[in-house]
């Protein structure tokens, strides 16, 4: 969208912007742009001319995407690996690649996560811990605080991290 208007702007010297006030946070705040409609179709027509490359470099930015992706799962399963070396290897993947879900809002696609920082890592490990080997989920479900379930459960998930720690 920000895109469509910046191009609408550079093809017409004539647009206007069109505001209203907000009461409740006492400014004016954008709503549009006014501009002809010979603007419009400009602008259209600028679309429509370069839309098959504009295709070409979401495709190209889709793969790389991709492929930092897998080489992120596979960094983190390494430094999981590390941190952790008696962890089942199959599990330490599965952490990876859930930690990494692009979207997630998870740490592993924080920016920490994506430096490989070892508190993000270890925050990704004690959460699949947590949820995967604790009955965590099951205290939340009966309506328990978050913050006591997880002094519930805190002795279970140190004894499960030390035994992954354990060489």
């Amino acid at each position: 969208m920000h895109f469509y208007v910046s191009l609408i702007r550079r093809s017409t010297p004539e647009f206007s912007f069109v505001l209203q006030f907000n009461r409740s946070r006492k400014r004016y705040e954008r709503q549009g742009i006014l501009v002809t409609s010979e603007a419009i179709e400009k602008a259209e027509e600028s679309l429509a001319a370069d839309s098959d490359q504009r295709k070409r470099q979401r495709e190209k930015a889709a793969i790389l995407r991709t492929k930092l992706d897998v080489k992120l799962v596979e960094d983190m399963t390494k430094i999981i690996r590390n941190a952790y070396p008696a962890c089942p290897s199959d599990e330490a993947e599965q952490i990876a690649r859930h930690t990494a879900l692009r979207g997630s809002g998870r740490v592993g696609r924080s920016a920490a996560g994506r430096e490989l920082s070892p508190d993000a890592i270890n925050l990704a490990v004690r959460a699949w811990v947590r949820h995967q080997h604790t009955n965590y989920d099951e205290l939340l479900m009966q309506g328990l605080d978050r913050l006591f379930a997880r002094q519930q459960i805190a002795d279970d998930l140190e004894s499960k991290l030390r035994e992954w720690e354990a060489t």
